[in-house]
């Protein structure tokens, strides 16, 4: 097997530094501008490396042929290329810790940030390995840059190689942290039979369990009075946000107070003034019960604030967002044996885990697309303290041309 790690790294940390993060509150398509630098730029380097069929679509998504060699079926490789809204992504510096000899990172931008073996059990592992974080910050953007540096990386060689594999469709998606990534036409634009996901964390998982998940938007509308004549009539909606985050549970069901296969619901903005509140909730679970009773459960304590304060208005609109993809693939597990098999002609042995979040597979395989999620090697994402080792990147390319070579026999 050929070694990717010095490409792998040059287009992480190229893709790293490009600012593409995306915006919830943007009805744009894609949500923000910044997002199709980065496209533009997979466009100009996939012809470069002799793609075919290259397009970047009217909603953001970069698409591309890798022509087969044999026969097969035609299979999918996707990855997105914006980062999380919830943490700093402008102007990233990745880094490169070649050789990472164990103990605790230090960030140059923020000396009181540290990364330790201690909070992050998996770092003790990767001893010898090239670490890749950002300066202190920001994030690093790994998720899912590093999904588009693999997913090049195994285009670029076996498409000069000539490696067996059947037609390969690509595609590299805007949106997908704000949860529009697999845009209503991706299914038929893609064309391909399955596909995967290269948006999960350490080696060996191989995904196809995710969250079922909703979003909710609470608006509170007070009475707004000048505070020197407010008593008897200023209704402050701020106040009667704070009391309905009180309403909701506190030591259960957030996601600090939950792991493995437990749901949530959490508030994750706060804007407005006394005069009108906005809350923005995301309600997870693995099944459509438990979502359906997380939501259930907001909108009574929604229906509480506004019984306590008629003057008031209080409003609670949930919305789908996507939905568990083994209530799919339990029905037709190809794609995941197929990946399970390929990982093990590699030497790794496939530990099936469930996501506790989601990726743009939750939603192809829903609109008719199977579609796993496999590793990446990224860890502490969506914050300051995330990490990548290049080698397990390495690994998640060996399994792409795997995965390839397999769909051949």
């Amino acid at each position: 097997m050929p070694d990717f790690n010095a490409e792998l790294e040059d287009r992480l940390v190229r893709y790293c530094a490009i600012d593409s993060q995306s915006d919830v509150d943007s009805l744009s398509e894609p949500s923000t501008a910044i997002q199709l630098d980065m496209a533009r730029l997979l466009v100009k380097e996939l012809e470069e490396i002799g793609a075919e069929e290259i397009e970047l679509t009217d909603y953001g998504t970069v698409l591309a042929t890798v022509p087969g060699t044999a026969p097969g079926p035609t299979i999918g490789f996707m990855a997105h290329v914006d980062t999380a809204p919830q943490f700093h992504a402008e102007g990233v510096k990745p880094r490169v810790i070649r050789g990472y000899i164990g103990g605790d990172i230090t960030y140059p931008d923020d000396p009181d940030l540290v990364l330790s073996p201690e909070a992050s059990p998996y770092l003790a592992e990767k001893v010898g390995d090239d670490i890749v974080t950002a300066s202190g910050l920001t994030l690093l953007g790994g998720d899912d840059k590093a999904g588009v540096a693999i997913v090049m990386a195994a285009a670029r060689h076996m498409i000069e190689t000539g490696t067996p594999r059947p037609k390969l469709r690509l595609a590299f998606t805007p949106d997908e942290e704000i949860g529009r990534g697999a845009h209503e036409k991706l299914p038929k634009d893609l064309g391909a039979d399955f596909a995967y996901t290269f948006d999960g964390q350490k080696p060996p998982s191989i995904e196809y369990e995710t969250f079922s998940a909703d979003g909710a938007m609470v608006r509170i509308r007070g009475v707004s009075i000048h505070p020197g004549l407010s008593f008897g009539k200023l209704v402050n909606a701020i106040t009667l946000g704070a009391k309905l985050l009180t309403l909701l549970p506190q030591s259960t069901m957030t996601p600090e107070t939950t792991r493995g296969r437990d749901g949530f619901i959490m508030a994750g903005e706060m804007t407005g003034d006394a005069a009108e509140v906005q809350i923005r909730f995301i309600i997870r679970d693995y099944e459509l019960e438990g979502l359906a009773e997380k939501g259930e459960i907001l909108r009574k304590a929604c229906e509480a604030i506004q019984a306590g304060e008629p003057r008031a208005v209080v409003s609670c609109e949930i919305t789908p967002q996507y939905r568990n993809m083994r209530y799919w693939l339990e029905k037709d597990m190809t794609p995941v044996d197929l990946a399970a098999d390929a990982a093990r002609d590699i030497g790794i042995e496939p530990k099936f885990t469930a996501i506790r979040g989601g990726t743009d597979g939750s939603r192809m395989t829903e609109m008719g697309v199977p579609c796993p999620n496999l590793f990446t090697g990224m860890q502490n994402i969506h914050g300051p303290l995330e990490w990548i080792s290049i080698q397990d990147m390495a690994r998640a390319t060996e399994l792409m041309l795997a995965i390839a070579a397999r769909a051949t026999r």
